[in-house]
């Protein structure tokens, strides 16, 4: 199948030509293609840095059905490359379907008993395994591996820390001998030095960062993942937790505070890229919310929009749109760089190079 397409590529602002042929982009026109769009503005797949599929809408696991439905109703949103940050269902039948969107896999959750959300991660009743089952999971995932940094603990009533900060450094520090990057669950503020001075890779939430955690995850070059539209259900989570009144009102004020402190974090310098903790209790789909979210925390239209496109892309080692690039972008009919609205209508979706008319969506691709 030879494709063209004519649009403003992003995060120019130059009319190009893009040809497809075999999966991949040129820039040379290629005969007897097809112009599939001769108008619009065109930009790198997006990316969604926090997605767990396999985890059903409301808990527990999806089976396998489910799992792919979920990756459609992501790739029908643009959302091309998927971070899986934890997952508990081993996803890579995925990778054999060319129509599903790209997933970098975190492996499985890790945490201790009674910690976190029950099943759904490895829990470790001694610390001291935590070095080994992180290189585990890091030679089992993609690159990634997922530590649950804090948690409710319920002898106290409030969020507090999992793991001792010399463990901390051991596991990281295995994580890396495997050629893997660290990521971490945090709500508070009690985890993060201990995270940090271990050499995270990155922060999921960020909630209870401060101007010190901030400026170490600078300096550091610490990636953050707000995943501002979960951060919105901070109340509800308050509001049903009634035994704890501690925890609760720690969770609102998380919550009241989050655009400031992500705004915070961005004049510190502090790399930030979208993530919607799609699964469980976020549905999946939501990439353009937490776009749009980030421009309440400060981000213009394009520095949001790039946080989950060209710049998201990067940092995960995958390119955007150039020679020789695999096909993956999304087409809109207007400029969403000036009413992000417009990233929830796209009218085509490429995949691999293969087309997705979401103008309308009974078709399949071509």
């Amino acid at each position: 199948m030879r494709l063209h397409f004519r649009g403003v590529v992003l995060p120019g602002d130059e009319v190009r030509d893009l040809w497809v042929h075999d999966g991949v982009i040129g820039f040379e026109p290629i005969a007897e293609a097809e112009t599939v769009h001769a108008s619009g503005w065109i930009v790198p797949g997006l990316v969604d840095a926090h997605c767990h599929v396999g985890i059903k809408y409301g808990g527990g696991d999806e089976d396998r059905d489910g799992a792919i439905a979920q990756a459609e109703v992501e790739r029908d949103a643009g959302a091309l490359l998927l971070r899986d940050a934890g997952s508990p269902i081993d996803t890579r039948f995925i990778d054999d379907r060319e129509d599903l969107p790209r997933i970098i896999r975190a492996g499985r959750h890790i945490a201790r008993p009674r910690r976190y959300i029950r099943e759904l991660g490895i829990e470790l009743d001694d610390e001291r395994d935590l070095p080994a089952i992180v290189a585990e999971q890091a030679r089992r995932g993609d690159g990634w591996v997922k530590i649950v940094g804090d948690w409710i603990d319920r002898a106290v009533g409030d969020l507090r820390p999992l793991w001792n900060d010399a463990i901390l450094k051991e596991a990281i520090d295995a994580a890396h001998r495997e050629g893997a990057r660290v990521t971490s669950h945090v709500f508070g503020e009690e985890a993060l030095v201990g995270l940090l001075d271990a050499g995270i890779d990155c922060i999921e939430h960020g909630t209870g960062l401060t101007q010190d955690t901030i400026a170490m995850m600078a300096a550091n070059g610490t990636a953050l993942v707000p995943t501002l539209i979960n951060i919105d259900t901070f109340p509800e989570i308050a509001d049903g937790a009634g035994k704890f009144p501690v925890y609760a009102a720690h969770m609102r004020d998380l919550h009241r505070r989050s655009r400031e402190t992500v705004a915070l974090a961005r004049e510190a310098g502090v790399p930030i890229y979208t993530g919607t903790d799609a699964g469980g209790s976020i549905p999946h789909g939501r990439i353009a919310d937490e776009i749009v979210a980030l421009t309440g925390a400060g981000f213009s239209a394009h520095d949001a929009l790039g946080a989950s496109s060209w710049n998201a892309r990067s940092w995960l080692g995958h390119v955007g749109i150039e020679p020789g690039a695999p096909a993956d972008f999304v087409v809109y009919q207007q400029d969403p760089r000036l009413d992000l609205a417009v990233l929830n209508t796209p009218s085509w979706v490429v995949l691999r190079g293969r087309v997705y008319d979401r103008r309308d969506p009974v078709t399949a691709y071509r």
